[in-house]
């Protein structure tokens, strides 16, 4: 039975599942249908899904920008349209490049560094992103041309292997590379290997990719989707241990509480002035999330009271 205030659910999702694949299924699973999710995967990548259920839903928004963490495997030699190994193929280059590439592996890692840290990206064509209404995706495979402008974007961490040379169902030579990347909010990874490739000169792509990490939630304590369909217990984590990661605690008395539920403002330490801080009631039920400016507070996200009534 899914908690009053709900629960924030981590899935580890399977290659072929698309992300709304899996939030169908857990709204079975918890038994409603308010379940949303703080990011999607594309349905080739697999990992880490953070899913909220209930009024724990309004915590996603403060999840989104969370920084993430890709393991992830780099193929240069070859470009596809897509970025990413299901794409049809749109370029090669020939064995003697991919081999010198391969012989030289400072010259890779010369590229990496220049796409570590704050970078501008133009997103993957097949992306979601509207262009003039129409998902950018939609309009590539109806066969247009689409070139996304570049965006901020900031690359914490771009860790990679030696080369190894490899062949394609063809048998044409390529270098693939395996890579662990942490990254801001609003990355795309296939992009990332584009962008490497080019600046090689020999066209690059995804091969796999998973996320391993969502700000401070990682895989490791996910459930697989086998467990979706279990019919068992899910190990929820409950909006008041969410906001206490990821917020300062402003601790209420059971008098603020109740005014902060009724829309009051509150007075406190101006000491406790912060974007966003979580305020928690006695018995550590989360009563809303507060900006608190030179000491009063405002209600930014809030969550519902006992006797059903809401923050306004």
């Amino acid at each position: 039975m899914l908690p009053p205030q709900g629960g924030i659910l981590l899935v580890d999702k399977e290659g072929g599942w698309t992300s709304h694949d899996v939030v169908a299924r857990s709204r079975r699973a918890l038994g409603t249908r308010k379940v949303g999710h703080a990011g999607t995967l594309d349905p080739m990548a697999t990992g880490l899904l953070v899913l909220g259920a209930g009024p724990a839903t309004r915590l996603l928004t403060h999840l989104v920008g969370l920084d993430k963490t890709y393991t992830t495997t780099i193929r240069l030699g070859t470009a596809t349209v897509t970025d990413d190994r299901e794409g049809d193929r749109i370029s090669a280059v020939e064995q003697s490049v991919v081999e010198a590439l391969a012989a030289d592996p400072a010259r890779i890692a010369l590229a990496v560094a220049e796409l570590t840290g704050a970078i501008e990206q133009a997103p993957s064509a097949v992306s979601a992103i509207k262009v003039d209404g129409k998902r950018a995706y939609d309009r590539v495979r109806s066969g247009e041309a689409v070139e996304l402008k570049k965006r901020p974007v900031t690359i914490y961490s771009f860790e990679t292997s030696e080369p190894r040379i490899t062949a394609e169902d063809d048998g044409t030579r390529v270098i693939d590379i395996d890579a662990t990347v942490r990254c801001s909010t609003g990355t795309y990874i296939r992009a990332l290997a584009r962008d490497l490739g080019e600046k090689l000169g020999v066209g690059g792509h995804l091969v796999a990719l998973r996320r391993s990490a969502v700000g401070p939630f990682d895989v490791a304590s996910a459930v697989s989707m086998d467990a979706l369909t279990a019919g068992g217990s899910l190990p929820l984590i409950l909006p008041t241990q969410v906001a206490e990661r990821l917020f300062p605690v402003l601790r209420l008395t059971e008098q603020q509480a109740i005014d902060i539920g009724h829309g009051k403002r509150l007075e406190v330490d101006a000491s406790n002035d912060a974007a966003l801080v979580a305020a928690i009631a006695p018995g550590e039920r989360l009563v809303g999330l507060l900006e608190v400016k030179h000491g009063r507070t405002r209600v930014v996200t809030n969550f519902p009271t006992p006797d059903g009534q809401a923050v306004v």
